[in-house]
């Protein structure tokens, strides 16, 4: 699967450098954390019934679109327990002693998280169905006539994964998480709530115009809007005198070509390729990935999810379609659906 252009100022997925300044804006306790408030109810519940028993958390798995906080919900648990976190992902455990050696280090009642669970190997996902269950590893010994089977017991633990790829996620795996939540996007409210917090967080001047014109843009991604904001504090502080007003945030967002939609060039692309050549739709998803020179995954698994989400794209049966707002966002003119035929008989 291919990665997403790293200089996508609009993607979802984080960017290496971003790591030490998402760690500093990320929030620490249920307090602090904003949006999804179903879910954070949710697992408030379980983890003071889970806390008040002395028991570990029952295993959690968080999906949906990159960048909505699954990584910080996970976080935001081990720090509600009071137990130590290890983070790893999905392609990262090759082989099986690698998950072996991860669960064996764990203490009781620490959070193992995953990410990109949907990309782990088959050999590895079997060997992590009895430690979820019964918390134990069953590991071969040897080869051949002389191999057997050792039964390792692990200390309870709860395994809090995420991905993107709910759909991807064998059956026997997906049935061993006692709690599954789905994350969304924001809305614009949370999102200006969460860039008001960033900006004090780092120090940024920022007028209450300039922070809605950010949030109004960020596709309703936290990850988004944070990534933005360090943006337009950069042109704030070379183009303005420092201060992100409402006028300072268009011009930025202007010069980084992101749209009153959150759109960049490669969304625009991805639509007027399905409006102007192929008529609006259908087309099928290989034929598009190859007139805008995208891999099939990328398009389905970053780019599809958010135009789906505010209604300028369709999935059909026959393929993807664009939305008559699509049509008047790019001000053309909507196709005139044909007029059925009347029968003759």
């Amino acid at each position: 699967m291919s990665s997403p252009d790293p200089r996508r100022i609009v993607s979802g997925r984080p960017i290496d450098d971003e790591a030490v300044i998402d760690l500093s804006l990320r929030p620490r306790r249920f307090a602090e954390y904003v949006g999804q408030a179903q879910v954070v109810a949710n697992l408030q519940v379980a983890i003071e019934a889970a806390r008040s028993r002395g028991d570990a958390l029952d295993h959690v798995l968080f999906f949906g679109p990159p960048g909505v906080g699954k990584t910080s919900l996970a976080h935001v648990i081990a720090a509600e327990l009071g137990v130590p976190i290890k983070a790893t992902a999905g392609p990262i455990i090759e082989r099986a002693g690698d998950l072996a050696a991860l669960l064996t280090q764990l203490e009781r009642r620490e959070i193992l998280f995953v990410d990109e669970i949907h990309r782990l190997d088959a050999k590895v996902e079997e060997i992590l169905y009895p430690a979820l269950e019964d918390y134990s590893l069953d590991l071969m010994i040897g080869t051949g006539p002389g191999a057997r089977s050792m039964k390792v017991p692990l200390k309870p633990f709860t395994l809090v994964a995420a991905t993107t790829r709910a759909g991807m996620l064998t059956a026997p795996l997906r049935s061993r998480f006692g709690i599954v939540h789905r994350l969304d996007f924001y809305d614009e409210a949370d999102l200006l709530e969460i860039v008001t917090r960033s900006a004090h967080i780092l120090g940024v001047p920022m007028e209450e115009s300039g922070a809605t014109e950010i949030a109004a843009r960020s596709r309703g991604t936290p990850r988004i809007v944070n990534r933005l904001l360090r943006r337009v504090r950069d042109y704030a502080q070379v183009r303005a005198d420092g201060v992100i007003t409402k006028r300072v945030a268009k011009d930025a967002l202007a010069m980084l070509e992101v749209d009153q939609n959150g759109f960049d060039e490669i969304d625009r692309r991805l639509l007027l390729t399905i409006i102007d050549k192929f008529s609006g739709g259908p087309v099928g998803l290989n034929a598009l990935a190859a007139a805008i020179s995208e891999d099939p995954e990328a398009i389905e698994d970053i780019y599809e999810p958010y135009l789906l989400q505010i209604g300028f794209l369709d999935r059909t049966p026959r393929g993807r379609t664009a939305t008559p707002r699509a049509y008047a966002h790019f001000e053309r003119a909507s196709p005139v659906p044909e007029a059925p035929q009347k029968k003759l008989f």
